[in-house]
């Protein structure tokens, strides 16, 4: 990797010419046969990834990651347990809330869909600093806000 500088610029035209490239890849990979008739959307993938990786959560929890009402939350996991994605169950420690977990017949494929993502990130955000890591990833988020208006 180059230690020059880079110009703000030619930042912009590299990231312009790059993103196209990635979301094309990333799109390749192509959703596993047992899931495709699920009309899986973006908001699906990223509850799914936060079940993978963190494992089990409350509907309250995952609204908050998703930074998305609960109520919407509780409609997206509806619509995946009845498609058999997702398993709900009470809390035994509090019967009001509800733990959702992928279900044992999807997590192999659903893993290894988004496995391969997370180990691309993983080879690229692990040569750099803990401090660089925040930096890249501020900057996506304030890319993302900059596109929202």
């Amino acid at each position: 990797m180059s230690t020059d500088g880079l110009s703000v610029d030619d930042g912009i035209r590299t990231l312009l010419l790059l993103m196209p490239r990635m979301v094309g890849r990333a799109k390749r990979l192509g959703v596993p046969a047992e899931l495709r008739s699920l009309s899986l959307a973006p908001r699906h993938l990223s509850l799914l990834a936060y079940l993978l990786f963190d494992g089990s959560m409350t509907v309250n929890e995952l609204a908050g990651r998703l930074e998305v009402a609960p109520a919407t939350v509780s409609l997206m996991v509806g619509d995946l347990s009845r498609k058999g994605v997702l398993e709900r169950r009470e809390d035994e420690a509090d019967r009001r809330r509800t733990i959702v977990s992928i279900a044992d017949g999807h997590r192999d494929s659903i893993h290894e869909w988004l496995g391969h993502g997370a180990g691309a990130w993983r080879q690229a955000l692990q040569p750099l600093t803990p401090e660089q890591r925040r930096m890249f990833v501020d900057t996506l988020l304030a890319y993302e806000r900059a596109l929202s208006g």
